[in-house]
């Protein structure tokens, strides 16, 4: 028996014909469909027309961002050297104070009311039995990209095992911090974590190892290496073992139902990267240990800190004029920074081959790269330059602070020191850094150690009157934290509007009068937002309590003063 289908009708042997009035619902139907495929094909045109005009745009935008800000736009043309040479008598004949380091913070930060403080309540499980559990983290980068794995390790494990407690088999476990040569490793409540760090230094050369391990001990029990049969499993390689890639800003409840399942089966996992890899709004006695492992459980090592120590006494000395007070300048005009911004400068064509060389040694043919549009001019209207040192004392003369006003300048080598430094010396005679102030066999120690320096500059800036960021990153993050933190939130720090700044600095023409009233309604905008306690509704690097510890941290500060015990990481003797 054979048929024919033709979509609404069926031609059968064995049946009669269709009616007429069938036929022709049929065609209706078929014209109806075929109406449907062209709208259908209409459509998909006008998707396609959409998409080849989105990747044109794509594709001509940054060229005409190129032509746009190429030189024409306000803003876009590097001419600060040259202003201030037109503005140098008028800045050297103007030494009218207007801010006096011995009041400079005229504002009180307004905190929302909390809770009492309840000291004590976190309960030690370090006795408790059972199997041991490890896990590796690895804390990569530099100085504080460490710093941000190492003091989110204990408010992650404390998270992890506080929602564990409630299992008994979790209560079984034993805790232990473990240090291995090549980094540190820790556990907390209730179960024991390898902490590896990736980098050239050992935790130790950094961090005070007996301080770290001392302030945990109601919580850690610290060991100086990992079983023998454990490494042995894994060749003595940490490599070799499984590791885990945990979401960014992940909630506790994500550890327990992620990742113990794994830990437990494994008995050691690691997780990197690790920064960043849990969540900012944590239950208050989850942020409290967190607190306490940031600002009280990571010290410098002791070496770092004697130096600082030194360093913050010798600016206290040099800066008898003002009390012993000062400002902290961090300036991140390394020739490695000026390099990877793109931006142009007045060097010329000097310039522009040393910067070529740079980049071709430190990330290869990764500014060659076809796709890569270099914008120099867009990257300076955008406030992304790195500041120079004569736009950061000509803006400090502008907001107010006199010639005699004592600075420590944090820094590492400066791109032509000798060219770029003159003018910023000019306007503070009393400008420090710590090649200054401290002697070379004191330094020799260091050098070829930029984390360690870096660490001095981070404590020498800590104790500052006024701390001045220029380009942001890690170091500012977590300064400006740690300040608002020693000084129960009171502590100035000025964050410049570069995209404003650099504006007034192309104007050849304006005065140094125009260019003061900018500089004071600058500081003034810089101060208000300063005292702004942000509400960020999202797991942000903005709303982190690392920049902003108040309120979350109060509690812990509280407690250090009811105990009558330092929360610095030195003591000065003022």
């Amino acid at each position: 028996m054979s048929s024919k289908s033709a979509n609404c009708y069926t031609i059968n042997n064995s049946s009669p014909p269709t009616s007429p009035r069938n036929r022709q619902n049929c065609r209706r139907r078929l014209r109806r469909r075929g109406s449907f495929a062209m709208l259908h094909r209409r459509n998909f045109l006008l998707l396609v027309s959409v998409l080849y005009l989105t990747g044109l745009i794509s594709c001509v935008g940054p060229l005409f961002s190129l032509l746009q800000y190429s030189g024409l736009a306000t803003g876009a043309v590097y001419r600060s050297h040259e202003i201030f040479q037109k503005l140098w008598t008028d800045i050297e004949a103007d030494n009218s104070s207007s801010i006096q380091l011995s009041s400079v913070w005229i504002y009180k930060r307004k905190l929302k009311e909390q809770k009492p403080c309840s000291f004590g309540t976190i309960a030690s499980t370090k006795d408790s039995p059972g199997a041991n559990l490890y896990l590796i983290v690895d804390a990569n980068g530099g100085l504080n990209q460490q710093r941000s794995s190492l003091l989110v390790l204990g408010s992650n494990l404390i998270a992890f095992t506080t929602d564990l407690q409630c299992s008994s088999h979790c209560c079984a476990i034993e805790c232990h911090i473990t240090y291995s040569s090549s980094g540190v490793s820790q556990c907390l409540e209730g179960f024991e974590a390898s902490f590896h760090i990736s980098t050239y230094y050992e935790f130790g050369d950094i961090y005070d190892e007996d301080h770290f391990m001392s302030t945990l001990k109601d919580y850690i029990e610290v060991v100086k290496e990992l079983p023998t049969e454990l490494m042995e499993r894994y060749d003595s390689n940490i490599s070799n073992i499984q590791n885990l890639r945990v979401q960014a800003w992940a909630p506790p409840r994500y550890y327990l139902e992620e990742v113990y399942p794994v830990l437990f089966k494994q008995r050691v996992v690691r997780i990197s990267p690790f920064a960043n890899r849990l969540s900012m709004h944590l239950p208050s006695h989850l942020q409290f240990l967190r607190c306490f492992s940031n600002y009280e459980a990571l010290k410098f090592s002791l070496a770092i800190s004697e130096l600082a120590k030194k360093l913050v006494k010798r600016m206290i000395e040099r800066s008898s004029n003002s009390s012993g007070k000062y400002i902290s300048v961090h300036l991140r005009f390394e020739e490695d920074m000026v390099a990877f911004s793109c931006c142009i400068y007045d060097g010329g064509q000097v310039e522009k081959s040393e910067m070529d060389v740079v980049r071709e040694k430190g990330w290869g043919k990764k500014f060659k790269q076809k796709y890569r549009v270099i914008a120099p001019g867009l990257n300076r209207k955008n406030g992304k330059c790195p500041m120079t040192p004569v736009e950061v004392g000509m803006m400090l003369r502008g907001m107010g602070f006199s010639k005699d006003t004592p600075i420590y300048l944090a820094s590492g080598k400066i791109y032509q020191a000798d060219r770029y430094l003159a003018p910023l010396r000019k306007m503070f005679p009393l400008l420090q850094t710590k090649e200054t102030l401290a002697t070379k066999d004191e330094l020799a120690p260091f050098e070829g150690y930029s984390s360690r320096l870096a660490a001095v500059d981070y404590l020498v800036c800590l104790f500052s009157e006024v701390f001045v960021t220029t380009q942001g990153g890690n170091f500012p993050h977590f300064l400006i934290g740690h300040r608002r933190y020693l000084f129960n939130g009171h502590a100035k720090t000025i964050k410049p509007d570069k995209i404003k700044l650099v504006t007034l600095l192309q104007n050849t023409s304006t005065s140094w009068i125009d260019f003061k009233d900018q500089m004071g309604s600058m500081l003034a905008e810089s101060d208000r937002k300063g005292i702004m306690v942000p509400r960020v509704k999202k797991s942000t690097r903005k709303g982190s309590i690392y920049s902003n510890p108040l309120p979350e941290c109060r509690c812990l500060w509280e407690s250090k003063r009811t105990t009558n015990r330092s929360n610095s990481y030195l003591m000065v003797d003022h």
